[in-house]
């Protein structure tokens, strides 16, 4: 092995060195200092090293980064002759002869996506590489000895859930048979193919097309042809059946992967004991279109088994982790209530959470609550979200002190009850400044921030069950939340194409301390203090926690559901909205008891 250094294509500011390794040059880039520990990047198919520069260039204030273009792919150069010359064995040989060149002292953290993924499972489960991997991150690739294992283990016996699984990977894996087929991916990548592909995954991917693909793509697809053959039917028919990962292995699950099934990992903490999963609604390039959070996982995994980092506590693994673990979530209506239960949620499955409320003292309670249960970080923002400007400056600080905003849930609100005609207009200014146009400032300017990111996102608005049902009792709660109802139905509609979904909660009866603070219009302070009473201990002996309603606002996230009623009542409700509005306009000229 030989290596001499020069300047050429990738990151910005990148610094490029050649490798010599098995009678071919690999080219390497490096960013950050030399002197922190080292994450490698490794590309897949029919990338170079340049789908990794965003992630790189934010992983490089804190690490050493290295990204190469894996052998015949780039700026590197190819095997002569092609066949046999891109088994799993030589791409081991490249990526050792890479880390030897780059941290000689110390092992390197290893992250690959799609076929580089494939090989650095090889990397982390050969004998021969035990000492120079830290941890390993796996992005949309499986090993191949993990898949031929897990296609057998389904034929053995072909329930009909397996085969369903067995035949849906098949039709995904279509471009697998295309590849094994002698002459034509050469003769499609360096013809229409390759043209029209920065077009197409643009398109499919809703990428930006800024320096990748490269102009070397078809050349680069057209040899990569060979991972393929020389590597996928020989796995397939004699698998390694002793693949155990020597290394902490995190795996990060694109669930819109049009090409690679979730269930295919069904069984990889066999192979990976202690595995930690991250799952991201995303497609198949998620280092183009999540940079921001496949950074932020790699920077946390790879700080957290560095040599001399503290070991982490272990705790019970939570459902939601793999979706919410590190992403920033930001609840209004945090003091208390569901908007806390909420925040909380989110923290035990180990999200950032920002907890907005006016009362300043209610946010930093559930701040502090939520870093106790399990938030990384929390943060108390004491902000009125009926104020613009006041929602302004803190949707600005946010993205400033924080970054921007995964998942926004807009629950503050306010109760009002009484007739339309002792509603007063000050009433109804106050109900709709919180209810509607707290929402209206939260979709708006949180929205605006993960439309211009760029890397999707989700909005949850709590509605109300008197979404759906008219009332005498309840005109102006009942306006505000159908107008919350709808708007969450419009703005869902138009994100959509942006990757950003938008839920609407409708909670029934709840046990929260909303009865408490209702204003009941028209009625002396003295009759005021009765209904609230009255109304309080009504909920509480219905007694449905807030906690479940938390629960239903990560499911309805993670599932990226429309309209979400909670409590059975609001299930009803909803049914009869669209089968039996008659007997909804019947109900609701029933007088309130209250």
């Amino acid at each position: 092995m030989s290596e001499h250094a020069g300047n050429g294509a990738g990151p910005e500011g990148a610094r490029e060195r050649r490798i010599r390794t098995g009678g071919i040059e690999l080219c390497v880039a490096e960013l950050g200092d030399a002197a922190l520990p080292t994450v490698v990047l490794v590309h897949g198919y029919p990338d170079s090293k340049e789908v990794w520069s965003e992630v790189a260039e934010r992983l490089s204030d804190r690490f050493h980064v290295v990204l190469y273009d894996v052998r015949g792919c780039g700026r590197s150069t190819a095997p002569k002759p092609l066949r046999g010359g891109f088994t799993l064995e030589k791409l081991t040989d490249d990526f050792l002869a890479v880390a030897d060149a780059v941290s000689p002292d110390a092992p390197v953290h290893l992250v690959g996506h799609d076929w580089g993924s494939v090989q650095a499972w090889e990397f982390a489960t050969v004998a021969r590489t035990e000492g120079r991997i830290a941890s390993f991150t796996s992005i949309s690739g499986p090993s191949l000895d993990h898949l031929a294992l897990w296609l057998r283990k389904r034929a053995a016996r072909p329930t009909p859930r397996r085969m369903a699984q067995l035949l849906g990977q098949s039709a995904r894996s279509w471009y697998v048979y295309l590849l094994h087929t002698p002459g034509l991916p050469e003769a499609a990548w360096r013809g229409p193919l390759g043209k029209q592909w920065p077009k197409m995954l643009a398109r499919a991917e809703k990428l930006p097309v800024s320096g990748y693909p490269t102009a070397s793509l078809p050349d680069d697809a057209a040899h990569g042809a060979w991972l393929y053959r020389d590597n996928v039917l020989a796995r397939l028919r004699r698998p390694r059946t002793d693949a155990y990962a020597h290394v902490p292995v995190q795996l990060i699950t694109p669930t819109g992967d049009a090409f690679l099934s979730e269930r295919l990992y069904d069984d990889v903490e066999q192979w990976a004991p202690g595995l930690v999963r991250r799952n991201l609604a995303a497609k198949h390039w998620v280092p183009r279109t999540r940079p921001d959070q496949v950074a932020a996982w790699i920077a946390e995994f790879a700080a957290s088994h560095q040599e001399g980092a503290r070991p982490r506590e272990t705790a019970p693994a939570n459902p939601y982790a793999r979706w919410f673990a590190g992403r920033l979530v930001l609840v209004t209506g945090a003091a208390s209530g569901i908007g806390r239960a909420t925040a909380f949620a989110f923290a035990e499955a180990g999200a950032r959470v920002v907890a907005v409320d006016r009362d300043p003292e209610g946010a930093a309670r559930t701040a502090d609550m939520a870093r106790l249960i399990g938030a990384p970080e929390a943060w108390g923002e004491c902000t009125d979200v009926s104020d613009e400007q006041a929602m302004e400056k803190l949707a600005a600080k946010v993205a400033a002190e924080y970054g921007v905003v995964d998942v926004l849930v807009n629950n503050a609100g306010i109760g009002v009850a009484g007739s339309f005609m002792d509603t007063t207009a000050e009433d109804w200014r106050k109900t709709l400044d919180v209810n509607l146009w707290g929402v209206i400032h939260g979709c708006r300017l949180f929205g605006k921030q993960m439309a211009e990111r760029g890397q999707g996102g989700h909005i949850v608005n709590t509605a109300s069950a008197a979404a759906f049902q008219p009332s005498r009792g309840l005109p102006a709660y009942s306006t505000s939340k159908a107008a919350v109802l709808m708007l969450s139905e419009c703005l869902r509609a138009e994100l959509a194409g942006r990757g950003i979904g938008v839920s609407a909660i409708c909670p029934g009866i709840v046990n929260t301390p909303i009865t408490g603070a209702t204003h009941f219009a028209g009625v002396s302070e003295e009759e005021q203090r009765r209904r609230r009473t009255k109304a309080s201990r009504a909920y509480g002996r219905r007694n449905y926690p807030p906690e479940k309603v938390a629960e239903a606002v990560l499911r309805a996230v993670v599932r990226n559901q429309a309209v979400v009623p909670v409590t059975p009542e609001a299930h009803g409700l909803r049914f009869m909205s669209r089968f039996t509005p008659w007997a909804q306009r019947a109900l609701a000229r029933i007088e309130p008891p209250l």
